[in-house]
Parts: C-alpha cells; structure tokens; sequence
C-alpha cells in the first residue's frame, strides 16, 4: 500500500470489546479527514456540509464499531457507552449544541431521572471532535483526539437539576412555555424536520395536546468545559 492511503474496510467492523479498546480505535483515526475516514467505511463525503448534517456522526459510528442504531440505548451496547461527535471552531470550542436524545413528552410524568434516557445516554460518552471551519470544505475537515467522560458528582448535579426541571414543566403540561433559553447545563429544543412534526404530550388539564418533538441537547458551553477538563488530566 502506498504512504498516504486509507484502506477500504470491506466488512463492518465489530463492536470493541473494552473500553481501552474503543478508545484505542478512537484514537487511531485522530487526524484522519472525514473524506479519509468516509472511504474507509464506504461512506461519500460531500463538500458541503449544509447537505450531510449528522454525517460525522455517522462515519464514526461504522468506523468504530457501534451497535445501537437507532434505538434507545448508548451507542456501544455491551460497554454502555454514547458517542458524541463535537464539530470545533477555529478557536477549539464547541460550535452548537450537542443532541442527547428525543423526548417521549407524552411518559415525562412517569420517568425519574434514574430511569431517563438522558442519564442512560450520559453515563459514559465517548467525546470526539471534529473541525467544524465553514472555510473548510466537509471532507477535508479533520477528527481531534477522543475522550472517554463520565459526569463527575458536581456534573451529574447540574444535568439532574435541569433534567428535574425541565421533565416537571413538560409533565405539567407546560411544553410549549419552554425555549432554549431554561437550563444551564441542558436544554429542550425543537427536534423535527419541518415545523408540521407533531407528538401527543398532556396539557395543563391532563388531557392531550399535539406539540412538535423536542429533544434534549448539551449547552456548547457545558462540553467545552468537559473537553478542557479532560484534556487538562490526559
């Protein structure tokens, strides 16, 4: 093989085994471009990324083996672990928010934080960055070095007390008076291709209101300050 080149993966790659395992891989494929890593797994890459929103995310989900697909479970089943790819500006911060979930609005009032897919979702994630310059075209975008997380007590602290507030007003049947803006930490924001996507959630009544889909998301600001701590005990 030639210096340079990036082998074709013919097969899926098999779910990592550990921890030391997945991370390894992660690591291996630092400072491959999306286009790189995208023909590794068969995956075309186009310049734009306005037209292959969540492909990052994609690329590395087959490049490293997870298993989950799209059900409600951590991405590496067998290891309970969640991959969140972070698009980085050009100044090494988070450029947006990072989705965590889909809300089922409509069983809010029976979950506890214990036993929601939020915390489910965040008990280890495997962090991995990707430049995110709009002057850059989409393939030639590079991964950073990746991160193993698990919330330490002060952060776990912060996601519960939005979590806890945030499922209260949904179960109250106040879903449409939260915006962005409530949460320090994690927020609820529209999660639907159009504006016409509508879910059953209760009312104030109790009875059944249709609202669009929301999602839980993390504040930039929040994983920037996972990524600097992880980074400053690496």
């Amino acid at each position: 093989m030639e210096k340079g080149t990036v082998p074709f993966l013919k097969e899926p790659i098999g779910s990592p085994e550990s921890e030391e395992d997945l991370l390894a891989r992660a690591r291996d494929v630092a400072g491959l471009t999306l286009g790189e890593l995208g023909a590794r797994v068969g995956v075309e890459v186009p310049d734009e990324a306005a037209r292959a929103k969540g492909i990052a995310g994609q690329i590395l989900e087959k490049a490293l083996g997870a298993t989950a697909g799209s059900r409600a479970e951590p991405d590496f089943v067998t290891l309970g672990i969640e991959l969140k790819t972070i698009p980085l500006d050009a100044t090494g911060r988070p450029k947006e928010s990072t989705f965590v979930c889909s809300i089922s609005l409509a069983a809010m009032a029976d979950t506890d934080w214990e036993r929601s897919t939020v915390l489910k979702k965040l008990s280890k994630v495997l962090f991995v960055p990707v430049e995110a310059a709009s002057d850059t075209p989409l393939r030639d975008r590079r991964v950073g070095r990746a991160y193993l997380w698990a919330p330490n007590e002060q952060e776990e602290t912060l996601l519960r007390t939005d979590w806890e507030r945030l499922a209260d007003t949904i179960a109250n049947g106040d879903v449409e008076r939260i915006t962005g803006h409530l949460g320090e930490v994690l927020q609820v924001r529209p999660k639907a291709p159009h504006g016409r996507s509508r879910r059953r959630a209760p009312d104030e009544e109790g009875s059944v209101q249709w609202t669009m889909p929301r999602g839980f998301y993390l504040r930039p600001a929040f994983t920037g300050a996972v990524l600097a701590r992880l980074r400053a005990v690496d």
